[in-house]
């Protein structure tokens, strides 16, 4: 028998939106995640956050739309809702059946309903020197701010996409401006992009929010560089970095003690791949994404799927997401009949499709420029293996026709990430060689697991 009616995987903003809507509507509901609290990479410490008078400065300038996932957060107090954290997942299996980990301990657990809500991760942005000490990814500095008020002094912001402009506006705020922001993003792309604004406009308020940000990155007096291209990063002796790029016709070279890049992101599929869901290539935003119906459902029974880990939308879509699903859900667990269903979604769907208007302006005028799909021979693409793209390259030549064969050859994807932070840019220089883009499908254990872990595994009769 299933131990709850539905197992919600990732406690970020959908995840948690839907344990709510489903635990409200009488649902029994697990929730698993594996940080030490909720609110995934958005809402990461939220609930720490605003509780901490001691550091109100950080609650400050992360700003209000951060603040606001704490509601979320408390919602999660409910009698029908078992949360668990430090939890790993690590098998999908039809049933639904979840294999997952916890200090140590694997267990299984049964559902009627298993609701994935992985979220998104960052698009990898290899140039040469992007593995050096003192690169990282934007999102991480993120991470720091939010989880450690560590943060960021005298970075150079490189890449394009939202998320640079909202990280300067939060670090000017808190007193540490970036020294620079270098943009690939060019005017060829802003005049491809235009023809996505008018639908652009339901989405009014993020628009000028954006507008705002530039506005704070500007009055604070920021040096911005536009059209930039050929990143290169070198190490210096007194440990800063050397950063290089081309702008406008013109090489330039910057010296900072931290180098913060991005280049969008993209759903997290490595689980959804893992349990079998077919998926389908989205073209505007160059990545993997679950085939799902309206309501997040798939074509393999009792899964959905709901939230960036779907197909990105931000934050807001990603709560209306997870409701819809939530609501799908209790109508398929008979909780709530069709009409019901429909009435009570009205609200949800509305704000979904609102909030999802933006993206194809965003994906389209933020896109990342091929040399970082498919970088220079010396740039390392593999960082477990340290694995060049040359060496991907040469083993195309060899007659490697596909990610796996690559992967067998010279175990660029074979380390502990399993493939996360490589996987794209294999492909990337797959495609750029004639390829077409394929889904491999991830094999289990998810997440990588103790021997240990394995072996005293006890599996319920009834799930056999």
């Amino acid at each position: 028998m299933p131990d709850v009616d539905i197992i919600i995987i990732g406690a970020g903003p959908a995840g948690m939106a839907a344990a709510a809507t489903a635990a409200n509507e009488g649902a029994k509901v697990l929730l698993l995640d594996e940080q030490p609290q909720a609110g995934g990479q958005i809402y990461r410490n939220v609930e720490n956050n605003v509780g901490n008078s001691v550091d109100a400065n950080a609650v400050d300038y992360l700003g209000k739309d951060y603040t606001a996932g704490n509601s979320l957060v408390q919602a999660l107090e409910h009698s029908n809702i078992t949360v668990k954290f430090g939890a790993t997942v690590w098998r999908l299996d039809e049933g639904p059946r979840v294999v997952w980990s916890q200090n140590g301990i694997s267990q299984v657990s049964l559902a009627k309903h298993v609701l994935l809500a992985t979220g998104a991760q960052e698009r990898p942005v290899p140039f040469p020197g992007w593995t050096l000490p003192g690169v990282m990814s934007a999102g991480a500095s993120q991470i720091l701010m939010k989880t450690s008020s560590l943060l960021p002094r005298d970075a150079v912001l490189a890449g394009s996409g939202p998320l640079l402009y909202l990280i300067a506006a939060q670090m000017i705020k808190a007193g540490a401006p970036p020294k620079a922001l270098v943009e690939t993003q060019t005017l060829k792309m802003l005049l491809g992009a235009s023809r996505y604004f008018p639908r652009a406009l339901l989405a009014a308020p993020t628009l000028f929010k954006g507008l705002s940000l530039l506005g704070k990155i500007k009055a604070a007096g920021v040096k911005r560089y536009t059209s930039a291209s050929s990143f290169r990063a070198i190490a210096e002796d007194d440990g800063s970095i050397t950063f290089s790029f081309d702008s406008k016709g013109r090489r330039n070279s910057l010296s900072t003690p931290l180098l913060l890049t991005h280049q969008g992101v993209v759903p997290s599929t490595h689980m959804s791949r893992a349990s079998g869901i077919s998926h389908e290539w989205n073209e505007l935003q160059g990545a993997f994404q679950p085939i799902t119906n309206e309501w997040g459902q798939t074509e393999l029974q009792g899964f959905h799927v709901a939230g960036d880990g779907a197909g990105i939308g931000g934050a807001e879509t990603a709560k209306a997401a997870g409701r819809l699903a939530a609501f799908d859900i209790l109508y398929q667990l008979s909780h709530l009949s069709q009409n019901s269903r429909d009435q009570k979604s009205k609200i949800d769907r509305k704000a979904f499709n609102r909030a999802l208007s933006i993206r194809p302006l965003l994906d389209a005028l933020y896109a990342p420029l091929p040399e970082f799909l498919s970088p220079p021979d010396e740039t390392i693409v593999c960082r477990c293996e340290e694995v060049t793209a040359a060496e991907v390259r040469q083993s195309l030549n060899l007659g490697a026709h596909g990610p796996r064969q690559v992967k067998t050859d010279i175990r660029a994807g074979m380390g502990p990430c399993q493939g996360r932070m490589c996987d794209l840019t294999v492909r990337g220089i797959l495609v750029a060689s004639g390829a077409k883009p394929s889904p491999a499908r991830a094999r289990s254990p998810i997440k990588p697991i103790k021997l240990g872990e394995l072996a005293n595994l006890k599996i319920p009769e009834d799930s056999l």
